[in-house]
């Protein structure tokens, strides 16, 4: 009886938000499998998805540097940021994370609240990248703990935000309720020179049923009441952005794709600085970027892991999983899913193409002891997937 012992496995995973970042994921899952399998070879991949960690690893990739920025933080208070100028044949374009001057984790946890958080240190930012000399400027959307419609960056970027009387609203999206206008005479110099691309999840929509308000706001801390006061001033905010701004008329504000990245920031960008809004992977993982192909790696896998820390329902709407189960699908390479927690819905995973879903947590735990003991869970969970892998591969010789 002859066993198929996978020689090859690739290791594509997301970070796992406010506790792992994807680097330090993948070489967990890969350690795990290389206790079950030694001598394997396990090409590691960690995915830049525009959160938490997209600037480093492509600073990492392009042989270019993290350039550390103090700016102000989603609550006001000053924190240490950085955005990224990258190197080789991607010299010239800088890449400014979001999460790293406005990500949830910036946000204490008993201080939550969308309405009031802003976007204003990423604003700070894209201001240091344009100072800095940069001629492209990709904004990595995600991990975002505010929801203020892009409103605080404009601010940074020197557009003044007027209520009715011709006063500058107060920071923060429950305010946007009140706005009326834009006074755009003291904009950025080169805010209009430079290339301005948001790598975003296109699912995401500003306003309706399914906008950010509505979808996002509870997991950043939103009360059933603040969700639709929130909602409402988001409304208001559209309506200013669509007569206002010099490209708010030529894009669909409220639904358009990409428009509620972030909290909306895709909204404010596009609609006053005319930044495109494209598909992440298509910028992160299809452009210019990368010295190393995703799909040429995959092509020559035997198996997938890929991993978040949570598989649920969103899973299927553009998150890391879907992206790598679609391409493992084209290249015909059967995917396993190791997640912090499987949630609602996360069987739908199995309809676009994960063969197989496992959590890392065996036993009720707090999620102060799953984030620190994370690693070495990663690491059981890819060695427990890696004994059903074989055990599946001796069943199907036994078949045979």
């Amino acid at each position: 009886m002859s066993i198929h012992i996978p020689q090859r496995i690739l290791v594509a995973p997301s970070g796992f938000k406010e506790s792992l970042d994807a680097e330090t994921v993948a070489r967990a899952i890969a350690a795990g499998v290389r206790r079950i399998i030694p001598g394997v070879q396990v090409d590691e991949f960690p995915i830049p998805d525009g959160g938490e960690g997209t600037a480093a690893a492509l600073a990492a990739a392009t042989g270019g540097e993290l350039v550390p920025v103090v700016v102000s933080g989603p609550v006001g208070d000053p924190v240490a940021a950085h955005y990224a100028l990258l190197g080789g044949s991607s010299r010239g374009t800088a890449v400014v994370e979001m999460a790293a001057a406005g990500g949830l984790r910036l946000v204490p946890r008993d201080r939550r609240d969308p309405g009031a958080t802003s976007t204003y240190g990423v604003g700070e930012l894209i201001v240091a990248a344009l100072d800095g000399g940069a001629e492209r400027i990709i904004v990595g959307c995600g991990d975002s703990g505010t929801s203020d419609g892009g409103a605080g960056a404009l601010e940074a970027l020197g557009v003044r935000i007027l209520d009715r009387d011709g006063t500058a609203l107060p920071r923060g999206g429950r305010h946007l309720i009140d706005a009326a206008s834009l006074d755009l005479g003291g904009l950025h110099p080169r805010a209009a020179d430079v290339e301005i691309v948001l790598a975003c999840n296109i699912h995401n929509v500003l306003c309706g049923p399914r906008g950010v308000a509505r979808v996002f706001g509870p997991q950043k801390g939103a009360s059933p009441e603040g969700v639709e006061r929130l909602s409402t001033a988001l409304d208001a905010w559209a309506d200013v952005l669509e007569r206002h701004s010099p490209h708010g008329g030529r894009m669909d504000v409220r639904t358009g794709p990409g428009s509620g990245a972030s909290g909306g920031l895709g909204a404010g960008l596009a609609a006053v600085l005319g930044a495109r809004l494209a598909p992440r992977f298509e910028v992160l993982l299809d452009g210019d970027l990368l010295p190393q192909s995703l799909d040429d790696l995959m092509s020559r896998a035997d198996l997938v892991i890929t991993a978040e820390g949570a598989i649920d329902f969103q899973t299927p709407r553009g998150k890391v999983p879907a992206e790598v189960a679609m391409r493992a699908r084209i290249a015909g390479v059967p995917v396993l899913g190791i997640a912090g927690s499987l949630g609602e819905g996360a069987p739908a995973v199995h309809d676009i193409g994960i063969g197989a879903i496992a959590s890392i947590l065996t036993v009720p735990m707090r999620l102060e002891q799953a984030v620190e003991q994370g690693e070495q869970l990663l690491r059981d969970a890819a060695e427990r997937s890696m004994r059903l892998v074989l055990l599946g591969s001796a069943l199907a010789a036994r078949a045979a």
